[in-house]
């Protein structure tokens, strides 16, 4: 064994150690990365806990196809395709290289196999084959990547095609890939897709093919449940993902790191330091009704209203103390209400300040009532009767 590997296998075993350790036993000490661009972020507000050249323009390899399957998701979503779509293979995505699944020109797949491939095994034909079906060609799906790039912020980046092999003009830093990845936890089925840790298509045919996820820290490091790995020679080693323990959830997102498998080294180094400095404190129990709030010409007459996500915010260590909440609601509601609709703010401060705003919103639908409701309604207004 050379003497390089040697040394980088021992690291690995201290980080997998280390990540077993309780965290309150830890001290936060000073964060170094070899990473040449890193970003440590708290998804829940988007606060970034620690930065290394994070606006750096970088090329993401295959992190670029988080975005592939964000804007995937978010188009079966809109009904525009299905994870039961039969999926048509091309002569442009059969002579797609690199990380791929063998589709052969003209072969049926189904949308989810393919996307799932695009989650574990990284699959270069399978984002031609999912961009040509979704959008029409491949040139409009690295369009519309673009579109939610901008869409969300994003100065940093700019795709030119959807499985990130080199080509000029196809960049991304560490923090706008944090902000897609903290994008991406808002779809629980791309979720479920990147935590899959092998997976096998094609099974009953005559060229079966088992797919292992790239992502060692889903093994290695407890609470890992996603993202994306990628290398090229010009990208080097680069990962974004994240990982979620005692409520607290951090992303990690690292560019450029030299040596090989140091990307998922330098990746438990940034969480080790996360998560021994933050915690996250609850104000309330995650679903948990938060209030009601009047219904007009609906079916019924008051929605309750429950937290969007965790009601809580990230904080330092030992700072806990004088965090409280208080609920902000509207006085009253319109009928159609759809479940998830805003209806107020769960308003956290601390020591008198605000610090944080959670969305309140309709625990389920409130139809509008029918013309015979609202007339019964009237009737026993005028006559006092409940």
């Amino acid at each position: 064994m050379k003497r390089s590997t040697f040394r980088l296998s021992l690291a690995m075993v201290f980080f997998f150690l280390a990540s077993l350790i309780p965290v309150q036993a830890w001290a936060a000490p000073p964060l170094e990365t070899q990473a040449d661009s890193a970003v440590l972020m708290d998804p829940t507000t988007g606060t970034i806990l620690f930065e290394k050249n994070s606006h750096k323009r970088v090329a993401p390899a295959s992190v670029t196809k988080l975005m592939t399957l964000l804007v995937a998701f978010e188009a079966i979503e809109q009904g525009k395709a299905s994870l039961d779509d039969k999926v048509v293979t091309s002569q442009r995505a059969f002579e797609m290289g690199g990380s791929q699944i063998y589709l052969e020109p003209g072969e049926e797949m189904v949308m989810r196999d393919l996307l799932i491939s695009i989650a574990v095994h990284s699959a270069n034909d399978a984002c031609v084959a999912v961009a040509e079906h979704i959008s029409g060609s491949y040139e409009a799906y690295v369009d519309d990547m673009n579109k939610k790039a901008q869409s969300l912020g994003l100065k940093d980046t700019h795709f030119m095609n959807p499985h990130g092999l080199p080509v000029d003009n196809h960049y991304t830093s560490a923090h706008d890939m944090a902000v897609i990845a903290r994008e991406a936890l808002k779809h629980p089925t791309l979720m479920q897709f990147v935590a899959i840790k092998h997976y096998k298509i094609r099974e009953s045919s005559s060229k079966p093919m088992q797919l292992d996820n790239h992502n060692r820290l889903l093994w290695w490091y407890p609470g890992t449940d996603g993202f994306k790995t990628g290398w090229t020679s010009e990208a080097k080693y680069c990962l974004v993902s994240t990982v979620e323990r005692d409520n607290l959830r951090l992303i990690a997102s690292v560019f450029g790191v030299p040596e090989i498998r140091g990307h998922f080294k330098e990746s438990m180094k940034l969480y080790n330091y996360g998560f021994s400095r933050y915690t996250f404190k609850s104000v309330a129990k995650p679903g948990e009704p938060l209030g009601e709030v009047a219904v007009g010409k609906g079916r019924k007459e008051r929605v309750q209203v429950v937290a969007q996500g965790k009601p809580g915010l990230i904080v330092e260590r030992g700072k806990e103390k004088g965090i409280e909440s208080r609920v902000e609601l509207e006085p009253y509601a319109t009928a159609p209400i759809a479940q998830g609709q805003k209806l107020g703010d769960l308003v956290i401060v601390q020591n008198g300040q605000e610090v944080s705003r959670i969305d309140l919103v309709a625990k389920e639908d409130v139809p509008k009532g029918t013309l015979a409701m609202e007339l019964t309604k009237i009737w026993q207004a005028m006559y006092g009767i409940r």
